[in-house]
């Protein structure tokens, strides 16, 4: 009996568990092997898409004129040929120049848009972090009143100020999407208050402006980069949004959200490429973007990767 207990007992090589612990291990290093492979297959993808459409911004429009104005009839809604990539549109013009340009004004706003609103959040949430008290409290609880609003509806206020035009889109997103930059910023400042050289900076009489240039900003630097980065697809989507509906640029100039507006006839008629096209601009860099974003923030907080809510 003793001996029959020896070979079956726990730890033994009969032991169910030890027999399967190796199984298991090689199980799990598979599986961590897998993600690093795809994690790394996304990140590549992803640079890619993000480069192509940065070179293709850059080069097509100085090579390629595009005349808003012009009116081919006898090329109207011709589908996709070696002539035509992406076809034309109702009008006959060429709908993979219209589709680069009108992604050319979207990066402009997205890019623009992100910075403004970047250094609006930082400079307020790190405002109320430093001064605390009732500084923190007032200037919290109006970023969670604008928050209340929605950001497309706050957006369609701002721009109906203005004429259509690039400027005031960018100015209605950079307005609509501080917010949650000032709660990240916040949030770090106050972490980074509690660190020893901070408390050494300000035993050493350091001011709390110097305390917060010298110290606590460029602890809070790269949080605030990935924030803009997160937020240019949300400001891609704003823009685009805005223009469908008309309030963003004007009807004949290349965007990708009057892109899509113009070709809702076009679709009702089955003519799908006018608006399948300006669709995948709007959606494929952005995630693109959204996908080095993601790899950015796992590399800067890899134990944290907690969702940046823009």
């Amino acid at each position: 009996m003793a001996d029959t207990e020896a070979t079956t007992g726990p730890g033994t090589a009969a032991d169910p568990v030890t027999r399967w612990r190796p199984v298991a291990g090689r199980s799990l290093a598979g599986a961590r092997k897998a993600s690093r492979s795809t994690r790394a297959w996304r990140v590549g993808s992803s640079a890619a898409i993000v480069t192509a459409v940065v070179l293709a911004v850059l080069i097509v429009p100085p090579l390629v004129a595009l005349d808003e104005q012009a009116v081919h009839l006898a090329d109207k809604l011709l589908p996709p040929s070696a002539a035509h990539p992406f076809g034309t549109d109702d009008v006959g013009r060429d709908l993979l120049v219209r589709c680069v340009y009108g992604l050319r004004v979207s990066l402009l706003v997205g890019v623009v848009a992100a910075v403004v609103a970047t250094v609006i959040g930082t400079a307020v949430g790190a405002l109320a972090a430093s001064a605390g008290g009732w500084v923190d409290r007032v200037v919290m609880r109006l970023v969670d009143v604008f928050s209340s609003v929605p950001h497309l509806l706050l957006g369609i206020f701002i721009v109906a100020m203005f004429r259509p035009g690039v400027w005031p889109v960018v100015i209605s997103v950079a307005l609509t999407h501080w917010l949650s930059t000032a709660r990240i910023v916040r949030a770090e400042v106050l972490s980074l208050r509690s660190r020893p050289y901070v408390d050494a900076a300000i035993s050493g009489g350091a001011s709390r402006w110097r305390v917060t240039v010298r110290h606590l900003l460029p602890g809070v630097l790269p949080q605030a980069g990935l924030a803009a980065v997160l937020m240019v697809p949300h400001a891609i989507w704003h823009e685009s949004a805005l223009s469908f509906l008309g309030l963003g640029l004007p009807t004949h100039q290349a965007s990708l959200g009057t892109l899509v507006q113009g070709a809702r006839s076009s679709l009702l008629a089955g003519d799908w490429w006018p608006t399948l096209f300006p669709g995948l601009f709007i959606i494929v860099p952005t995630l693109a973007i959204a996908g080095l974003a993601g790899a950015w923030r796992d590399r800067i907080n890899p134990r944290r990767r907690s969702e940046l809510m823009l």
